[in-house]
């Protein structure tokens, strides 16, 4: 083999650290822009919770970038996204998520959605978990044309609790 005299030796060494170096900056900037683009549309992935002295149990949620109230929570201890929406009667379940929570489909029936009328199946939730909030036995629909993994939590939960708006805080109240 003949070392060709126009190329400095080692220098090949040296292009394939500087790429290797460029592809792990790539993937430390991915990572962390993709933490950071989760944290705008879930700011509540850990949501607040505290207990007062009386038994009364708080979650308190911020609002995300498009206004809405986005908080992780279990699901008959399923992990899953909550959006919370006081305009939907009940819980909305994606059926990935359903299925994933052990949910049973009951009876079909038409429900009336912002996408027009679709086919939801009805379903009931053991449990449902929030911070240190727990709802039991929550009447809800599993929805076939709902895409993604993030429920809708309607009023057939939100009335259990008690919730105050304060700026771009939400605070989830449930009395003993």
């Amino acid at each position: 083999m003949t070392r060709r005299d126009d190329q400095p030796p080692g220098k090949n060494i040296g292009q394939g650290m500087l790429i290797a170096s460029f592809t792990l900056v790539l993937i430390a900037l991915t990572i962390y822009f993709n933490d950071w683009l989760a944290n705008q549309s879930n700011p509540n992935q850990n949501p607040n919770f505290s207990i007062s002295d009386i038994g009364v149990r708080e979650v308190v949620l911020k609002r995300n970038r498009q206004g809405h109230y986005v908080t992780n929570g279990h699901l008959n201890g399923t992990p899953v996204t909550f959006l919370l929406d006081t305009g939907a009667t009940e819980v909305a379940i994606p059926s990935g998520v359903a299925v994933k929570a052990g949910l049973i489909r009951g009876l079909a029936q038409q429900a009336s959605t912002a996408n027009g009328v679709v086919t939801v199946y009805s379903t009931e939730i053991d449990e449902l978990q929030i911070g240190n909030i727990v709802l039991y036995d929550i009447d809800a629909s599993v929805t076939p044309s709902m895409l993604g993994n993030t429920i809708l939590l309607g009023m057939s939960a939100l009335r259990q609790i008690e919730f105050t708006q304060r700026g771009s805080n939400l605070t989830l109240s449930q009395v003993p």
